[in-house]
């Protein structure tokens, strides 16, 4: 059945979303960065909070569960790998589990290398997949506890999907993302369209999220890592993905 999501922002970049069934009235957030955002959002839709997702167990993401469930009495669902790490969790998930929310159904994968536990969830009916910190717009997670080839394999779940799939990720880095995809990915014209166009959302403070899997797949140099350019523009050609993904992620982290 069709869902409604309310995005917000939250923190210094974070991003807030509500799913709602319309068909029930039930209302999940995804992850909880700021439970007064949250609030806030629930009072200006007038809609109630049955259920809490969580992707992992950062505090930008699970810091506001306890108050959530204490004002709402809500559910929350979250990774069955960090089960320990998720504040005051009713349901642990993993790798094809699925969770509902009123008619709708979001299936569960795996995710990990931002974290070991790391879940996103994909709502396939709705073309919809709420990834978490897993990937971002023209960008991807960290590694703080996972390796290159658990990340890589996590990315090729999300880049699998229907590619008018729509990616709602957790963070507003596009525009920082899109000048480090530039130095690696120079003469790719989809990004270097996709940076102007980038440039101009933000200028006029517009969220450049959510985005889409074809998007991603033609300008994310995260998911680009068998392109023969960007190999070359990096040393690494002729490598195996797992291998450019590794190198690519490496000169992001001191880019």
């Amino acid at each position: 059945m069709p869902i409604d999501i309310r995005q917000f922002p939250c923190l210094s970049d974070n991003y807030g979303y509500l799913v709602h069934d319309r068909e029930t009235g039930e209302t999940a957030a995804i992850d909880t960065p700021d439970a007064a955002a949250i609030n806030r959002e629930l009072a200006e839709a007038g809609w109630r909070l049955h259920y809490i997702f969580n992707t992992h167990h950062h505090f930008d993401h699970a810091g506001g569960n306890e108050a959530l469930k204490e004002k709402w009495g809500c559910k929350i669902i979250g990774p069955q790998g960090e089960a320990d790490r998720i504040p005051g969790i009713d349901r642990r998930v993993g790798e094809g589990d699925t969770v509902q929310l009123g008619a709708s159904k979001a299936v569960v994968h795996e995710t990990p290398g931002h974290t070991l536990g790391h879940i996103i969830y994909h709502f396939p009916e709705d073309g919809a997949a709420f990834v978490g910190d897993t990937i971002f717009a023209m960008g991807c997670g960290r590694l703080f506890e996972g390796t290159p080839d658990q990340m890589w394999t996590s990315l090729s779940k999300i880049a699998a999907m229907p590619a008018d799939t729509k990616i709602y990720c957790a963070h507003e880095y596009t525009k920082a993302n899109a000048a480090f995809a530039l130095s690696v990915d120079p003469d790719n014209d989809d990004l270097k369209k996709r940076a102007e166009d980038v440039d101009a959302l933000r200028a006029k403070g517009t969220p450049t999220v959510p985005t889409t899997v074809a998007l991603e797949l033609a300008t994310n140099p995260f998911l680009r890592a068998e392109d023969e350019n960007l190999q070359a523009a990096i040393g690494m050609k002729g490598a195996n993905a797992v291998d450019a993904f590794a190198k690519t992620r490496a000169l992001k982290d001191s880019f």
